[in-house]
């Protein structure tokens, strides 16, 4: 299998699970518990917690473990709605953002919330100006994803949370698809929450991360005893906090190699080499993850090229439902037309990809579009 299908989800590093393997046997106490096996216990998740804040820069305190992305998703937008509902009941968010904070957003709207939906550009991107002219007197909140997961286009979070400041709203960003892939330093771009999923950076699935800014308080969305700093409820999942801090600890140098944007452009130039005008770029040129290549091949369906690439795995964004594709909303919502939106496919590369897979590929899209 050529696995090009690394934004849905990746491997477990052999390193991270190496980690685990301590905490499947003998290390198996309950953190909370006041002995030895409950003192290595809190030692590993208070470790991995470090792991983590280092690689986003941030005080270890600041970091909250979770079940992954969509969890970290709902607790900061329904979290801050439930907190500061006395000051405001209006949230910013983007048309192109992950179904976890499209949904919680369209669930607080039946409760009397009102959600402004932004447009976005021709690339996929939130102009800041908008984000400004959006907020009212009753703003608590502005969401906007980090970068897209379909095309990969990254957004000027930094810009967008200057704003924020300047207004002096909470400023979320769902940086599911980003950590690991490009460096973030949350001292520089100045969030107050970010969203980490575990599985999109060669840990399990199941894990994930929430960075709230220390001196914000906002309503748990798991209510119970005192876990992470009561923050959220439930006995802590050792095992997969020490793979997630694993994980973290090895994109420290994998953020800094320019290997898989080069691996990229490679593909993207051979795509445009072998198949010519049919191809069309879904995203941005250039500002996008270093792995992600949405392209549409114009003409076709998406679905039927991925049925005829046997042995890879890549993805659309589209829906098929009786014979007729309708395109994925994110690239509508990018103004993209529906002849060349039904034949996008997404190549998502990962740290294991090869030039060599590359040029299989290429050699079996031939074959099918021939």
């Amino acid at each position: 299998m050529i696995y090009f299908d690394n934004n849905a989800t990746t491997p477990i590093a052999n390193e991270v699970a190496d980690a685990m393997i301590p905490y499947l046997h003998g290390h198996f106490g309950n953190p909370s518990s006041d002995h030895e096996l409950g003192y290595a216990a809190k030692e590993a998740v208070e470790k991995a917690r470090e792991q983590v804040a280092k690689l986003l820069n941030c005080f270890k305190e600041e970091i909250v473990f979770t079940s992954g992305g969509s969890e970290s998703n709902n607790m900061v937008i329904k979290g801050v709605s439930y907190a500061y509902r006395k000051s405001g009941n209006h949230i910013i968010t983007s048309q192109t953002e992950h179904p976890s904070v499209i949904n919680p957003c369209r669930y607080l709207e039946k409760s009397g919330y009102e959600i402004s939906y932004l447009p976005v550009d021709q690339y996929g991107v939130v102009n800041p100006s908008d984000v400004e002219k959006a907020i009212t007197g009753k703003t608590i909140l502005i969401t906007i994803m980090h970068s897209n997961n379909e095309t990969g286009t990254l957004q000027p979070i930094k810009e967008i949370s200057q704003i924020a400041k300047a207004h002096e709203i909470l400023f979320h960003t769902d940086a599911s698809q980003s950590v690991g892939k490009v460096a973030i330093d949350l001292s520089d771009i100045g969030v107050d929450f970010l969203t980490i999923a575990g599985h999109k950076m060669y840990a399990p699935k199941g894990i994930g991360a929430l960075y709230i800014r220390n001196g914000i308080a906002i309503e748990p969305l798991v209510h119970g005893a005192g876990h992470e700093s009561g923050w959220r409820a439930g006995t802590e999942n050792v095992i997969f906090d020490v793979a997630l801090g694993k994980a973290c600890e090895m994109s420290m140098e994998a953020v800094k190699s320019s290997d898989m944007r080069e691996l990229t452009k490679y593909f993207h130039h051979r795509l445009i080499e072998r198949f010519g005008a049919i191809i069309h770029l879904n995203g941005h040129p250039e500002n996008r993850l270093p792995n992600t290549l949405n392209v549409s091949f114009i003409g076709y369906n998406g679905h039927e090229i991925l049925s005829g690439l046997r042995g890879v795995a890549a993805s659309t964004g589209s829906a098929c439902h009786s014979g007729f594709t309708s395109i994925s909303p994110v690239l509508k919502a990018m103004g993209v037309t529906d002849d060349i939106g039904r034949g996008a496919v997404r190549f998502s590369l990962g740290r294991y990809s090869t030039k060599e897979e590359v040029n299989v590929v290429i050699e079996k899209l031939n074959n099918i579009l021939s």
